[in-house]
């Protein structure tokens, strides 16, 4: 190994938890909703009784939920129907109602790995010779199903990393809707293999931008032979599913960043929310957002999607397409090449390729630019991040899976110009899950999905064991006088 690791360490804490509205018996095949005998039995608690339990719930879980009474009463609202219409009930029937159709959620309970570095949007109140970092992680809980956390950290001065103390309670998103543009809508139906006599005529109606409201419009214009086709009901429920797959996720503005979750919401991240790697990405014109690529899992098939940001606290999620979306991590570059996109990406799923886009929606394969070579990545190789450019070259940390389905880490050069061309590639990993980085929820992994460079030197916070966050520092010129020319 060279570089250095240091003490900073962030570990899964089953305490960060979300409310999430709870239906007993749905979801069962053997079972049917229990909603009404569960609201005939709180209306039949006798009120001291019931004022006691209601102001109990308030105290135990304020700790954990923010404005507990107005989660509990969106609940209450939820199961409404159940209550009939002449029935009025009390504040604290409505708390104890609430809490009895609501549970909560360790984003943490079983992991959290996988961290991503990127400047942070506030670096405000800093000494000289520091930097703050904003740290996308990914949270694993119950059910193995994965989430997009934050923490932050403050580098320097000198040679030290150190993690703020996370601040809780979490606090979900506000969703509403993303907005369409049609063309990539339509590319979007033809890379699901969607595009036929409905959507086309859909299509037709749709202004250049639209939401998912736009889209009920289309549809309900659409020719009645249309409508009345065998497959027009699983046509429009594509339709559907496809526009509110884009949305956008916003949280306070005075929130914590490391208070911010990012919840699966699409039916395609349904068991999932995965590698969200994030960079600072800077427009022709010079504007500057924060980008993403991350994994979206169904509980089938996966998808590479996309999150960008002006600020990371609204964050619009969007689906990719093309033939060079259609694998586990692309991670985009920080600029425009040649006036278009480029990512990295790994698109049969063992080699590193380039993949290009005129509007970062639409990616199309440019070709592998480097296959495993060496023992300790003959399994298959991928990026561990967006490139960092340096005055010699794109320099991109990869991971190599060895026997034993080792993960290490280690880097390439690209050119600047034309990052299809490989300078130098390391021999061995500069970092190995040896000792006791072999032990975790998963053994045998170190894992990064980005690093980031301050005066000089590169900083990469790294999962161990899909368990807990680590962190190591090596010298720039350390790292590229380390690789071998090709």
């Amino acid at each position: 190994m060279i570089g250095r690791e240091h003490d900073a360490e962030l570990l899964a804490d089953p305490g960060r938890v979300v409310p999430r509205l709870f239906l007993p018996g749905e979801g069962v095949a053997s079972s049917h909703s229990r909603a009404a005998e569960i609201v005939r039995r709180v209306l039949e608690i006798p009120a001291p009784e019931l004022e006691t339990l209601a102001d109990d719930l308030v105290e135990v879980f304020s700790a954990r939920i923010d404005d507990a009474p107005a989660l509990f009463a969106s609940h209450t609202e939820a199961v409404s129907s159940r209550l009939g219409s002449e029935t009025s009930i009390t504040p604290a029937q409505s708390i104890v109602l609430g809490a009895s159709f609501t549970a909560e959620y360790a984003v943490e309970g079983a992991a959290l790995c996988n961290p991503s570095a990127v400047e942070h949007p506030d670096q405000s109140g800093l000494q000289d010779g520091q930097l703050r970092v904003a740290v996308a992680l990914r949270a694993i809980g119950e059910g193995h199903i994965s989430s997009i956390g934050f923490a932050e950290a403050v580098i320097g001065p000198g040679d030290r990393w150190e993690f703020d103390e996370r601040v809780t309670p979490l606090t979900p998103p506000t969703i509403s809707e993303g907005r369409w543009d049609r063309s990539h809508f339509e590319r979007s139906l033809e890379h699901e293999q969607h595009l036929n006599e409905l959507s086309s005529a859909v299509l037709r109606r749709l202004p250049d931008s639209f939401t998912p409201s736009d889209l009920e419009t289309a549809l309900a214009g659409i020719p009645d032979q249309l409508t009345r086709h065998r497959d027009s009901r699983a046509d429009r429920d594509t339709l559907r599913s496809t526009a509110v797959s884009a949305y956008v996720a916003g949280f306070a503005a005075n929130s914590a960043l490391s208070q911010r979750i990012l919840l699966p919401v699409a039916d395609e991240e349904d068991h999932g929310m995965e590698d969200a790697r994030f960079v600072r990405s800077t427009a022709a014109d010079g504007s500057v957002e924060y980008r993403a690529t991350y994994t979206a899992y169904d509980g089938q098939a996966i998808a590479p999607r996309l999150i960008t940001s002006p600020d990371l606290a609204s964050f619009s999620i969007h689906r990719l397409s093309g033939s060079a979306a259609r694998n586990k991590g692309m991670a985009l570059f920080p600029r425009l090449i040649g006036g278009e996109h480029l990512a990295l990406s790994r698109t049969d799923g063992q080699n590193i390729s380039l993949a290009r886009s005129s509007d970062g929606f639409d990616w199309s394969d440019l070709g592998i630019v480097h296959r495993p070579v060496e023992p300790w990545e003959m399994i298959q190789t991928g990026n561990c991040g967006s490139p960092i450019e340096t005055e010699r070259g794109w320099l991109a940390l990869i991971h190599g899976v060895g026997p034993m389905r080792t993960y290490s880490l280690g880097a390439l050069l690209l050119d600047l110009d034309d990052p299809r061309t490989v300078l130098a590639r390391s021999a061995t990993p500069f970092l190995a899950p040896t000792g006791e980085r072999r032990n975790g929820y998963v053994p045998n992994v170190v894992y990064s999905c980005g690093g980031i460079v301050h005066d000089g030197t590169l900083w990469v916070p790294f999962g161990v064991g899909d368990h807990r966050i680590r962190v190591l520092s090596l010298g720039v010129n350390e790292v590229l006088d380390s690789l071998v020319p090709c």
